[in-house]
């Protein structure tokens, strides 16, 4: 009787010493469906996209952007000005713009203007009106349109990025451009702005260069006849360099400018 009882226990402590081989089979073969980056001490977690959508990405249309000037005209300039410039209320755009919303999502962006504009009626428009405006907002900031519109849900995997200076508009007959020269008396009583800068059109509502801006501007090799210079008292800055904006018109053989700025930026054109 101690005999069974004791190859019963030995059986037993034989059975438990053994290796399952069962379940370390099971195990081998989990291991092998796990992914490398796991097996070399990655999480299990859900993998986090690596390149998530940014602003530069086409993520309005231009007829949205289209809708979003319109309202924005009407609604937001007189605070934030024509150009994004800001006035009133702070510019949206360079880099007022960057220190403000890069790096966040867009909805960050979304939910300042729905919530604070217009400043007599904040979050009057209606959330499809304010993604106009985003769209707007984002294509004066130099980020490209798209296929699709902006939609509300797609707004937190959108990343915003510091704003890109606009590519100036081409410049051709009756461009609104700024150009610096020298002022010289032309004949019959005409004035001429010689050794003139290339134009650069600009808009009409954009803020002029400062004055050191303006003064570091090179001189070239244009020419163009001041229509209005009379009335501006060019007498007083015969010879001067000096900074004019206003609407180009192109002639077989000579270019004319309207003025609408007339600006000394240097009592001398040595350079």
């Amino acid at each position: 009787m101690l005999a069974v009882s004791a190859g019963l226990i030995m059986d037993r402590t034989v059975l438990a010493a053994r290796p399952r081989t069962d379940k370390i089979h099971h195990g081998e073969r989990e291991l092998r469906r796990l992914s490398p980056s796991v097996l070399s001490g990655g999480s299990l977690a859900p993998a986090v996209q690596e390149n998530p959508r940014t602003v530069a990405d086409g993520v309005y249309t231009d007829a949205q952007a289209m809708r979003g000037a319109a309202v924005y005209d009407g609604e937001c300039s007189g605070c934030h000005r024509g150009d994004l410039g800001g006035a009133t209320g702070p510019p949206l755009r360079e880099q007022r713009f960057a220190r403000d919303f890069a790096g966040k999502d867009l909805k960050t962006l979304f939910t300042k203007i729905a919530t604070t504009m217009p400043r007599n009626a904040p979050a009057s428009l209606g959330d499809n009106v304010y993604l106009d405006i985003v769209a707007h907002v984002l294509k004066e900031n130099g980020f490209p349109a798209g296929p699709q519109e902006l939609a509300a849900d797609a707004l937190e995997g959108i990343r915003v990025l510091p704003g890109k200076p606009k590519p100036p508009p081409p410049v051709g007959d009756f461009s609104y451009v700024e150009v610096v020269g020298c002022l010289t008396a032309g004949p019959q009583h005409t004035w001429m702005l010689t050794r003139a800068s290339e134009p650069v059109a600009v808009p009409a509502a954009s803020t002029r260069p400062s004055t050191e801006a303006a003064t570091a501007i090179p001189l070239g090799t244009q020419t163009f006849h001041l229509l209005d210079a009379m009335a501006y008292a060019p007498d007083g800055h015969r010879g001067h360099k000096m900074y004019v904006r206003g609407l180009l018109i192109k002639l077989p053989g000579e270019q004319r400018m309207t003025i609408s700025s007339f600006e000394m930026v240097a009592q001398t054109c040595r350079e």
